[in-house]
């Protein structure tokens, strides 16, 4: 877990930071600069294409695993093929080797979610979770701070992708020697169809969001951010209801059967609801947190970075190690109680520095207690996701509730700006604490539902077919 974590966040940053500061050491301008953040778009929607990796699986080396030694070769040869290009010169080429190493990342995302979801016991799921995030957060400093060190001190920019490529074809071999999966019943469906349905599903969605994009939204709304919020929320599920209607009458049964699956469990929608408002508190706590430490406080940028990237990191991995521990011992229900509410509490730290004084030890203090109880909610959370999830269908489950879970950090950054304005920072932070309330009540009334997650699979398969 801890190397095809690495492997699973080795990519994020070199099609991120890493590429925008090669582009600009290059000397693009700051227009096409700003272009390539679309390349990582297929991160936001990796969902959309997970259900193929639980239906088609190249005869490799078995479930899983496969896809894992593909994508990862794919990302070796995409870095090696980066190292020979001059963005000045190939600037079309560049983008085009951005956007499908986005794509190849958030596929091995997808499939090592699903691995490790098919692969570990349920008294596992807290320690593989945890050493998951720690192997993941190394990766990013690797391709992140170490790449550019390595492009701008030693190596140059093509000597730098040559040692990523090396990178990516040893986690294949990894991927080779990580252990076999239990073995599930394949799905079985027409291969024509599948496709077909995946193309009708693409074609709806894409078609309503550009036709509800032509009406004048700001007659009917009015203008403003959250007039335009409101437009684009309301496109984006129009688009969602016609993608999702479009593949149900075509047929596209790697898609809809994961969904029918989850709704035939009780109380679907409350987990639904639950994974979205779990860490909305954390979420609206963190959205500003920067912004708050410079402009609300008055530290340095230089300060907040130092903090931040050294203490902060290091408490999340002690955070996301400590959960997993917890887990390995204690049910899933009581940790993610205990865990949520630390979460909700830790928000306070960052109304006492709004409160007093300028004070370094209590930024710090603040920002390493904040992270700390983050990284093990974080524990705690993936272990429920992973929890939910039938093995037959662990890759486009555990894509939609991860894209789910992530519908909160979206939408609190503008949110949270205009309650700033209007309540003060002091005011906000508090409300932090209580956003995080109704997440942990959900999650009381869930209790004997999350409480038979810690069932071995087997039993909760037996008394579903019971």
């Amino acid at each position: 877990m801890l190397l095809l974590g690495f492997a699973s966040g080795l990519p994020l940053a070199l099609s991120a930071g890493t590429l925008q500061a090669w582009l600009t050491v290059e000397g693009l301008d700051i227009r096409t600069i700003g272009f390539f953040a679309l390349a990582g778009l297929p991160y936001t929607f990796k969902f959309v294409w997970a259900p193929l990796a639980d239906r088609f699986e190249p005869p490799l080396i078995g479930r899983r695993r496969s896809w894992l030694v593909v994508t990862q070769l794919g990302l070796a040869a995409l870095c090696f093929v980066m190292s020979a290009l001059d963005p000045k010169a190939s600037v079309m080429a560049v983008g085009a080797c951005a956007v499908a190493i986005a794509f190849l990342s958030a596929s091995q995302d997808i499939v090592f979610d699903a691995y490790r979801t098919d692969l570990l016991h349920e008294n596992e799921r807290g320690a593989g979770a945890a050493v998951s995030v720690l192997g993941y957060r190394l990766a990013m400093l690797v391709s992140g701070g170490l790449a550019l060190i390595l492009a701008d001190q030693w190596l140059g920019w093509p000597g730098m992708f040559r040692v990523m490529a090396a990178l990516f074809a040893a986690m294949a071999a990894v991927s080779l020697w990580a252990p076999a999966t239990p073995p599930v019943a394949p799905l079985k469906s027409d291969v024509r169809r599948e496709l077909l349905g995946f193309v009708a599903m693409l074609a709806a969605g894409a078609a309503t969001f550009w036709l509800l994009r032509q009406l004048p939204w700001h007659l009917l709304l009015g203008t403003g951010r959250f007039a335009s919020l409101g437009a684009d929320t309301l496109m984006l599920l129009a688009a969602c209801f016609a993608a999702l209607q479009a593949a149900r009458r075509a047929g596209f049964p790697s898609f809809l059967a994961p969904w029918d699956a989850f709704f035939s469990r009780e109380r679907a929608a409350a987990l639904l609801a639950m994974i979205v408002l779990y860490k909305l508190g954390d979420a609206f706590a963190g959205s500003l947190s920067t912004a708050f430490l410079i402009r609300g406080a008055g530290f340095t940028a230089t300060e907040v970075g130092a903090v931040n990237k050294v203490l902060g990191l290091a408490a999340t991995i002690v955070g996301a190690l400590a959960g997993g521990a917890w887990l390995a011992r204690r049910p899933l229900y009581g940790a993610l109680m205990l865990f949520g509410l630390l979460q909700a509490v830790s928000n306070f730290g960052y109304w006492l520095i709004s409160v007093l004084p300028k004070d370094y030890a209590l930024m710090a203090a603040a920002i390493g207690v904040e992270n700390l109880c983050g990284g093990m909610g974080t524990a705690a959370f993936v272990a429920f996701l992973m929890a939910l999830t039938d093995r037959r269908f662990s890759a486009a489950q555990y894509a939609l509730l991860s894209a789910l879970a992530a519908v909160g950090r979206v939408y609190v950054g503008p949110a949270s700006g205009v309650m700033v304005e209007a309540l003060g920072w002091p005011t906000f932070f508090v409300f932090t604490v209580g956003a995080a309330l109704p997440g942990l009540v959900l999650l009381r009334w869930l209790r004997p539902q999350v409480a038979a997650l810690d069932r071995p699979r087997e039993a909760r398969t037996a008394g579903a077919a019971a």
